[in-house]
């Protein structure tokens, strides 16, 4: 049987951070004068009093974690904590069911963007602030999640990056911990120029910080019901462009540059396949915008490559309805979503290092096809690819559209459309935000949606989130064996 009491010390850790960051939406709505800072005090007393029973009840029952108790916790905390974050969505003036909250912080803390809230532009600033801040927590877990739990649990191949995290050869700090509280620096660092840059590009100070802390964790919630569409400006577009590309590259790579490799972000052969990805992309879509759709090089370079890169790192801001611009358009951007980032870095998606190892491992296969008698290794980042990465990658990239397909299935059962029924499923699974269509595109929100669909889309976005193995591994009857 899984000793609990690790897990749950921990899990009340946690709840108890999460009470300590909603005084942060009270203190803004109490400037104001706005009611809803009582409900975000009441909540507050909720959610610290029983973050802090759990750690008193189970203090002292030791600090490490085996492998068991570190897949219950990973799953436990990002599944939990959204219940303790929707308090003061349920109960605050905008009326939301327990569902719509629910699926509200969900959709925060996995950084997916999704929302089913209408009239943000005049919301609460308490309301807007927590949901900033539902994301930036969101996001800098993501990282320290992927750096220091992933690895150890040989989640869909990211034991690969073990060796970068902690063998001695690659050793940036001696101590896991210490790597998380550099991350996180650096996380508050990029947090903090954002917010100027934007602040100098002519945003409110309330509008750049909310939007910094959802840029940086590729987040993608807005104050705005028309998102970025509501500044409408090259220079804000420009700046969140950059800090979404940022936000989507591994931040221990970033430490590597602070500590005297400035060449480490290029030499990173996943990096530098998301970078050349991205120039594809914006090209590209420059291209075809001026083309087909008589865009001026100007209009096309800046809408074509805001909204392509947004979907790409699962940001999902939007400051055009790119859905109205054909099917060629809507096509690509669904199979962008499925992409993602890099893997350590805030964004989502199938992640850019599981393609490559699944194109190197498809070539050396190819090539031992050709000359049986040859000796193919397929490399990552000079290092020979293992096996178990390789059997680990592909079983994760057919287990994730093997989900995609029952999510879509279900939620068409509900009795969605095909096209609300994909899109809604894929940006869960791939936690990108907007989907297709009117009523989930990027003009419109999921608040149409059955409760039904909205609990099958919060359960997707979970697992899609943890990398899913961590998720299903607990549905599994061995699991809880001795």
């Amino acid at each position: 049987m899984v000793d609990l009491r690790p897990v749950l010390y921990t899990l009340g850790s946690l709840i108890a951070l999460l009470a300590v960051g909603m005084s942060l939406p009270t203190l803004a709505d109490f400037v104001v004068d706005n009611p809803d800072w009582q409900t975000f005090a009441i909540a507050l007393c909720l959610t610290a009093m029983i973050g802090g029973m759990l750690m008193l009840s189970t203090r002292g029952s030791g600090e490490n974690l085996n492998l068991k108790q570190a897949f219950l916790l990973t799953t436990s905390a990002w599944a939990v904590l959204p219940a303790f974050a929707a308090l003061p969505l349920a109960f605050s003036e905008l009326d939301l069911s327990y569902t719509d909250a629910y699926f509200e912080a969900m959709s925060g803390l996995t950084t997916t963007g999704s929302t089913v809230i209408t009239g943000l532009d005049t919301a609460p600033p308490g309301i807007l602030l927590w949901r900033g801040l539902l994301q930036w927590f969101g996001g800098i877990g993501i990282v320290v999640m992927a750096v220091a739990v992933l690895p150890m649990l040989q989640v869909g191949g990211m034991q690969v990056f073990r060796v970068e995290s902690f063998e001695t050869a690659e050793k940036i700090l001696p101590r896991a911990a210490q790597i998380s509280g550099l991350i996180s620096g650096a996380y508050v660092a990029f947090t903090s120029l954002c917010m100027i840059a934007y602040m100098l590009s002519g945003m409110s100070a309330f509008d750049a910080l909310v939007h910094a802390m959802t840029t940086i964790s590729t987040g993608g919630f807005s104050n705005s019901d028309s998102s970025f569409g509501k500044f409408d400006s090259l220079s804000t577009d420009t700046i969140c462009l950059i800090f979404m590309i940022l936000g989507s590259m591994p931040f221990i790579l970033f430490l590597q540059v602070i500590r005297g490799r400035p060449l480490a972000l290029w030499r990173d052969e996943q990096t530098r396949g998301f970078l050349l990805l991205v120039a594809f992309l914006c090209v590209g879509v420059t291209i075809w915008l001026m083309v087909f759709k008589n865009f001026t090089l100007e209009e096309a370079f800046r809408y074509g490559s805001f909204n392509i890169i947004s979907v790409l790192t699962g940001t999902g801001f939007a400051s055009a309805d790119y859905s109205q611009w054909g099917a060629f358009s809507a096509s690509l951007f669904f199979v962008v979503m499925f992409i993602g980032g890099c893997a350590g870095s805030t964004s989502c998606g199938m992640k850019i290092f599981r393609f490559q190892v699944l194109l190197k491992s498809m070539r050396s296969w190819i090539e031992h096809t050709l000359q049986p008698n040859g000796v193919f290794i397929a490399r990552y980042n000079g290092r020979p690819i293992p096996d178990d990465v390789r059997a680990s990658v592909m079983s994760f990239m057919t287990l994730f559209l093997g989900i995609f397909l029952i999510l879509s299935f279900g939620i068409a059962a509900t009795g969605e459309d095909w096209i609300t029924s994909l899109s809604s499923a894929g940006t869960a699974i791939a936690n990108v935000g907007p989907g297709l269509g009117d009523k989930v595109g990027p003009a419109g929100n999921f608040s149409g949606l059955t409760d039904a669909a909205k609990w099958m889309l919060s359960f997707g976005m979970l697992i899609g989130r943890l990398e899913l193995f961590s998720v299903l591994v607990l549905f599994s009857p061995s699991f809880w064996r001795v």
